[in-house]
This record gives C-alpha cells, structure tokens and sequence, in this order.
C-alpha cells in the first residue's frame, strides 16, 4: 500500500490565461534526490516571467503538466544525499526550484537554497530569490557598473526594481528610478534612488535627462523593454549600456542611436548564472542582510487558491508596489 504524502499544488495542463492555473490537493509530495532539499513551503514569489510561462510565450517551455514557481521561503523538511550546507528545521529561500513553489511542498537543488536570516519573515524571504539576484546579475555581471556612475531603473517600485534601487545604492551608484503612482515613486526613494520620475508623464525623458545634465545615463535597467527601449538609446551617456530584464512583445528602434554613443544592450537572463554567479551575488546579499540595507519589501499577498487572480494582476495592474506573494 501506498504511503505517499499528498499536498495542495497549483497545477498547469495546458498553456494559456491565467484560468488554466489549477488548485489540486491531491498531489503527491516530492522526494528529494541527491543534493536536492525538500522545503515546507511558506510562501512563493510571483515573477511576470511565470505569466509568460503559462502563457507559452516564453522561449523555454516546461513540459505539461506542471507547478509554476521558483522563489520559495519555507522550513528544510528533509534533505537528500550529499547535501551539506542545510538541514532539517533550517529557514531557507530559493532562487530556483524542481518540482515548483506554487505549492506546500518542493524540491530544490542545494546550490539554490541559501538560508534565511531570522530578521526576515517568510513573505520577505520569498521576494529575495528572483529579484535580488536578477537586479545584481544586470548591474553587476552584464551591465559591470562602477561606482559614481548613474543608473536608471525603469519600474523601480516593483520586486525587481526595488532590488535594484537597494543594490544601486550599496554599490555607489547615483539612482534614478521610474514607477507609475506617486506611491510607487515614493517607495523608489524609499528603497534608495535621489530621484524618482512618473514615466506616465509625458516629458519625463527630459526631466531625467536635466537631472543628468544633459550628460545622459550609464546605465539603464529596463523592465519593460518594448516600450522604452527607443526611449532608452537616446538617454544613454556616451558607452553606456541597457540592461533588458522584461519584455512582453517587439519594439523598432534606430541601431543609429547605439552607434553613435557605441553604446551596449545585454540581455539578462537568471537561468544562465554560474555556480560562481551565484555564490558571489549571495555573498553581498548577505552582506547587505547583515548590515541593513537590504530589506524585501512585500506588496499583495495572495492565498494559494487565488494564484490566478495573482498572475492576472501583475500585469495588468499599474503601479506595482513590491513583490507580489502567495502564502500557504
């Protein structure tokens, strides 16, 4: 007789709107392989990347059925052979996971569970994995800021963006930051940016440019890459470089625009860091952990059975606010 564990888990058969995210209690918890953990999930970060996912819109597509989700915080359940740097009981958060964290349970390979501090809660813990370590892989690893440049990052309220302000800051850099509500722009300053501009006003390029100088930017983190991007080239400082996180569709630019400044765009993608990579970008996180700087900042919380009301509104609610979470 079976004597396997079942839990609650979002499930996804098909690709498509954000309908197709199922509530199932009847799956089976996974078990951890070697150097893989099983972690009590507390709570999942939701990431605009996952809708693309569901979507089948992305270029890498999970095979069907399948658990969304990769930035979990929870408790260390139980662990597989050869893992060494958690245990049981350990608080953890994830940057990645196997089996999905839209669920109370799941499989992770060790090299991406770190564990949490006890000043963080869970809620926090789920709004490290994808944005601190996406904002630090643009900056740090593709854009290779400078202290005393200035950087702009587009979307500076939401998970990413605020990630990016905290680490800009910590770095030396001069922020600016772009949110869509006065809310969203004061949570920017908030989380470490001089300056904070409404890129829903029209002439926002030019108050960005006069807060520069008319010497433009170093750097731009872009969120949202099909609509700015144009935009982007022209405020670049001579050599300066766009670091592309989002994109939800095309956008024609003018390659005039990058030569004339010999200017650089990256893109940026988690997926492809290095052990290395990674190792080096939780060292500074737990530096700024240690030393305050770094604080997740938490917007809506969903309940588990209310993922599909999660994916629906990070995208077509304006003004994010911090991380978008599900608890369990």
């Amino acid at each position: 007789m079976s004597t396997s564990r079942l839990m609650r888990a979002i499930r996804v058969a098909e690709f498509g709107g954000p309908s197709v995210l199922t509530l199932c209690s009847d799956v089976t918890v996974p078990q951890p392989g070697h150097r893989q953990v099983l972690i009590h999930v507390h709570a999942c970060g939701v990431n605009p990347v996952e809708t693309y996912i569901r979507a089948g819109t992305y270029a890498r597509k999970p095979t069907l059925p399948y658990t969304p989700g990769t930035d979990v915080a929870g408790v260390v359940e139980t662990i597989g052979e050869g893992v060494t740097a958690v245990k049981a009981g350990d608080r953890v958060f994830t940057t990645a996971t196997v089996s999905g964290g839209y669920a109370e349970y799941t499989v992770a390979d060790d090299d991406c569970v770190h564990k949490l501090p006890a000043a963080l809660d869970y809620t926090q813990g789920a709004a490290l994995g994808i944005p601190y370590f996406t904002a630090y892989r643009a900056l740090v690893h593709k854009a290779q800021v400078k202290a005393g440049q200035t950087v702009l990052i587009h979307g500076a309220s939401g998970g990413v963006g605020v990630a990016a302000c905290q680490l800009s800051r910590a770095l030396g850099l001069k922020v600016l930051g772009t949110a869509g509500t006065p809310e969203g722009m004061k949570l920017a300053l908030q989380s470490g940016a001089h300056l904070a501009f409404n890129h829903r006003e029209e002439d926002y390029t030019d108050k960005i440019m006069e807060a520069t100088e008319g010497k433009g930017i170093d750097v731009i983190v872009e969120m949202l890459s099909n609509v700015n991007l144009s935009k982007d080239l022209q405020m670049l400082a001579y050599g300066g470089c766009v670091a592309i996180v989002g994109c939800r569709g095309p956008i024609e630019i003018n390659p005039r625009d990058i030569m004339v400044k010999e200017s650089r765009v990256v893109g940026v993608v988690l997926f492809f860091s290095t052990p290395e990579e990674k190792k080096e970008c939780a060292a500074l996180l737990y530096a700024g952990m240690e030393s305050g700087w770094l604080h997740p900042v938490v917007g809506s919380q969903y309940p588990l059975d209310k993922a599909a009301q999660a994916h629906h509104d990070i995208i077509e609610c304006p003004g994010a606010a911090g991380k978008i979470v599900l608890t369990m």
